[in-house]
């Protein structure tokens, strides 16, 4: 489970169109202004970035590779490393990955369905170290934070410290 979840607006208003074209309209140059934004509105710079433990890494949630090569970008990365950049913390990549297709959340209803759709599909390869770190996961929404909880799992299981997660929107 996610030990917190920072979502800093609602997916409703002029906010969704912005954040559907970005992940869906091939628009990757939104996620500056995207990530600015949630920096902002998180209080998030270097000054604060204590506030995600003593040994933060920013880690974004990761596409299938199938879906990566649809899409041509993953869209919580751009984020992350530009979240990276304004609140200075180290950003990996690698240390989660997608271990299994699963349908788009947005076409699934209810919280079961999307908690079964999303049971065991992350993992942390062998190689990534995350012991002891405190893990900031970036994502561009969360709705019934199932696919953060996994992502949370795959990490704690591979001795993460702390899991919180940042979002642009709960929707």
């Amino acid at each position: 489970m996610t030990d917190r979840v920072i979502a800093v607006t609602v997916l409703e208003g002029a906010v969704e169109p912005f954040v559907h074209a970005f992940k869906y309209r091939n628009l990757p140059g939104l996620a500056v202004p995207l990530a600015d934004r949630l920096c902002t509105l998180a209080g998030l710079r270097p000054a604060t970035r204590e506030m995600f433990g003593s040994n933060p890494l920013i880690v974004p949630v990761p596409l299938f590779p199938t879906r990566l090569r649809e899409r041509g970008y993953n869209q919580a990365e751009l984020l992350a490393h530009r979240i990276a950049a304004v609140a200075a913390m180290p950003c990996a990549t690698d240390r989660l990955v997608r271990i299994r297709a699963t349908p788009p959340q947005v076409g699934t209803s209810g919280r079961a369905q999307r908690r079964d759709n999303m049971q065991g599909a992350f993992a942390v390869p062998a190689s990534a170290d995350v012991r002891d770190r405190d893990i900031v996961l970036v994502d561009d929404v969360t709705t019934t934070g199932a696919t953060l909880d996994d992502c949370a799992r795959a990490l704690k299981e591979a001795g993460a410290r702390s899991v919180a997660a940042l979002t642009l929107a709960h929707g």
